[in-house]
C-alpha cells in the first residue's frame, strides 16, 4: 500500500529508521542491541525485506527514544 507521499509504509519506516540510527552515529548492530533484536533483522528492515510487528517496531521507537510515529513521518 502507498501512502500520500508516494511511499510505502515499508519504505517510510526504512527511510526514517536509517535517518534516526544515522543521525545518532549508531551501527546496525547497536540499534539491535539497545533493541534486543538481531542485526540482521535490522538490516532487513532498511532494506524493505522484511514485515515486522508492532512490537518490534515499539521496541525500535523506544530504543531510538522517539514516538512511533516518528517512524512513518513523511
Amino acid at each position: 500500500m502507498v501512502t500520500s507521499t508516494g511511499l510505502s509504509g515499508r519504505a517510510l519506516l526504512s527511510k526514517n529508521l536509517l535517518r534516526l540510527r544515522h543521525a545518532r552515529g549508531w551501527s546496525q548492530e547497536t540499534l539491535a542491541l539497545e533493541a534486543r533484536l538481531h542485526r540482521t533483522f535490522i538490516a532487513h528492515v532498511e532494506v524493505q525485506a522484511r514485515n515486522i510487528s508492532v512490537d518490534n517496531i515499539e521496541k525500535i521507537a523506544i530504543a531510538l527514544d522517539v514516538a512511533i510515529q516518528e517512524l512513518f513521518a513523511p
